[in-house]
């Protein structure tokens, strides 16, 4: 048990479907198979969203520290001491200011290594602006907070993974942002984590053109030939396997993706559109590139339908699965690492280690 993957969850917004995809979730026991799952919120927050789905038979275990959490239940630490005042499908300061609280703790054991990784709720990215959080979302704040010098918007399937280059921005910045260094630098992280994260050997990664047919030429743009294909070129010739610049709408209208492992995208929506069109109740969000293991469902707040009782946790459910499917990878190859090195007459106990020695 004391191998059991320990997931901190973080609430996200409290006038949001957040707390009810959480609970929706580990009121099914099973959950307690594969992980040891620690919400970090507060039980009055918690009871409110619990009675307001009917859930009597559901309880946490209130622990004070992750090292405290009990492997067979489902358990909370409270990151606050106040009443807060609820109003589910409004956004708000207040759910913002909670939000940011509960991501603030959970961040701090999940850097310190007493949780094993993190899956996030859904967050307003407006209203959780303040003074600590001036980031577009959670990603560029795990990015920061845990050091990392590059990350990757990873949306992953069993179908369908799906990285873009450009994030969060708007859709004018994009042609000037992308350039073939970044191109190269997502590549990278893309193969690295489909090697580390997901044990695929020799993974094939599609990329897509900016702009639309691919440019057609240079007809509809010039971006494909003087950076893209440059880009896929380079990445190439350092043995990534990959293929393109495909025009999205065929890519994905007939199928293509299929025949790939993973697909970058040149910007946000260009790669989410069609992955949550094939994807939506399976997908999950992942932080490739991170120190640290970071997972959230592919859904946001869901507004519309708070406290309704109707949001679907499928995914939520995934983004559990798949940051325990990840950790236990990590720590497969880390000891495969550790083992193979032993053998070869020299001992180095972690996959950091071998970096350092590496430099």
């Amino acid at each position: 048990m004391s191998n059991k993957v320990k997931i901190g969850i973080s609430i996200g917004d409290v006038n949001g479907i957040g707390l009810e995809v959480i609970l929706k979730t580990l009121a099914n026991n099973s959950i307690l198979d594969y992980c040891t799952p620690i919400v970090y919120g507060h039980t009055k927050v918690a009871s409110y969203h619990r009675k307001a789905l009917g859930l009597t038979d559901f309880n946490f275990n209130v622990i004070n520290s992750a090292s405290l959490a009990n492997p067979k239940k489902a358990n909370l630490i409270n990151c606050w001491e106040e009443d807060v005042k609820i109003e589910l499908g409004i956004s708000t300061e207040i759910g913002g200011k909670y939000a940011l609280l509960s991501l603030e703790k959970a961040t701090e054991d999940l850097i310190s290594g007493e949780i094993d990784a993190l899956v996030t709720a859904p967050i307003n990215k407006f209203n959780i602006q303040s003074e600590t959080f001036k980031f577009p979302g959670h990603t560029e704040y795990l990015q920061e907070r845990s050091g990392s010098s590059d990350v990757l918007m990873f949306l992953i399937s069993e179908d369908l993974k799906v990285g873009v280059v450009t994030g969060h921005i708007p859709l004018k910045d994009v042609a000037g942002t992308i350039t073939k260094d970044m191109i190269v630098k997502k590549l990278k992280l893309i193969n690295e984590s489909l090697k580390k994260d997901f044990w695929i050997e020799k993974p094939k990664i599609a990329i897509l053109g900016l702009n639309p047919h691919a440019g057609d030429n240079g007809l509809l743009g010039s971006e494909e030939a003087d950076i893209i294909i440059p880009a896929i070129q380079e990445a190439f010739d350092k043995g990534i396997i990959c293929f393109g610049p495909y025009p999205a709408d065929g890519f994905f209208g007939n199928n293509t993706y299929k025949q790939f492992d993973a697909v970058l995208a040149m910007y946000h929506d260009q790669g989410l559109i069609p992955f949550k069109s094939i994807a939506f109740s399976t997908g999950v969000n992942y932080t490739a590139g991170l120190k640290v293991v970071r997972t959230s469902p592919d859904h946001g707040t869901g507004y519309d339908i708070a406290g309704k009782n109707v949001a679907d946790p499928t995914s939520f459910i995934e983004a559990i699965f798949a940051a325990t499917h990840i950790v236990k990878n990590r720590r497969e190859q880390e000891s495969l690492l550790s083992t193979q090195l032993r053998s070869g007459g020299k001992i180095i106990e972690t996959a950091s280690d071998v970096k350092d020695d590496a430099n």
